[in-house]
């Protein structure tokens, strides 16, 4: 059974955020299987797809596991699957993937990127909460919940070198009761190609920091885009391991585009 690693959010090898893509052929194996392998391949999330029939409103469906859980949405892994079905030739164009947050279309563009279409994370302003500010070691400008696919509180800090220079207590956030910690401040200087930075700590999911996070950026776009008055943005995620992400907020869709490069491709020596 073959099996990839992919750098997402990335064009080149070893940058953005590498995910497993492994693709079935008659369905779905059992859940403790699927979780066995993303824990084994023990990367920020495995991308297990299979086909559809003909006719349908997906093509493929597609699910996503961390090495401790399954998520209901996530980008880069989708990205990195787009770019594997691309590039073996058996998607074309648009593929739809039908997922747990709903019909997810990637199409692939000629200058070479893929892009996404995600629904837009509602966000609900909330008090700073003491205990996270503790956590991360920095004082919150604001707090904003998302919506129930996300999960993630986004925390607005004071400026792009308070997050770059975040050290947080990861074992004080593993017991917060939400799917992770996005921080983010807008760019110190835009003329470096992004609008804003952000990075994003998942310890509950077996994922300390995420190097790049394309889900939450369903999130980071409407956050911003008020902000800036602009509807396309670029993202810059991650501490260590870096990549960008483009935006383009569309009302209840949000676009992420970005490219991909396959890394590792080999065999799963293991059946179901």
């Amino acid at each position: 059974m073959r099996i990839r690693i992919v750098d997402a959010f990335t064009d080149r090898p070893f940058g953005g955020n590498p995910a497993g893509v492994l693709l079935l052929e008659d369905g779905f194996p059992r859940d403790a299987w699927l979780q066995q392998v993303a824990a084994e391949v023990n990367l920020s999330e495995t991308a297990f797809a299979h086909p559809l029939p003909p006719g349908g409103e997906a093509d493929w469906e597609l699910r996503w596991f961390t090495p401790a859980a399954e998520v209901d949405m996530c980008g880069h892994a989708t990205l990195a699957t787009a770019h594997v079905l691309a590039t073996s030739g058996l998607a074309t164009g648009t593929v739809r993937f039908a997922a747990r947050c709903g019909i997810l279309k990637v199409t692939a563009v000629e200058d070479g990127s893929l892009v996404m279409d995600f629904p837009t994370s509602s966000l609900t302003e909330v008090e700073p909460d003491a205990a996270v500010e503790r956590a991360l070691g920095a004082t919150a400008k604001s707090v904003h919940d998302t919506s129930e696919h996300i999960g993630d509180l986004v925390v607005e800090l004071a400026d792009e070198r308070t997050v770059r220079e975040l050290t947080p207590d990861l074992a004080a956030l593993r017991g917060y009761a939400r799917r992770g910690i996005i921080v983010t401040a807008a760019a110190e200087d835009p003329s470096r190609g992004y609008d804003f930075v952000s990075r994003g700590f998942f310890p509950a999911f077996g994922i300390d920091e995420d190097p790049v996070t394309g889900s939450a950026h369903t999130a980071l776009a409407p956050f911003w885009a008020q902000r800036l008055g602009r509807t396309e943005l670029v993202g810059l995620q991650g501490g260590a391991r870096t990549g960008l992400v483009r935006v383009r907020l569309q009302g209840d869709r949000t676009l992420l585009i970005g490219r991909a490069v396959t890394v590792v491709d080999g065999e799963l020596l293991t059946a179901p």
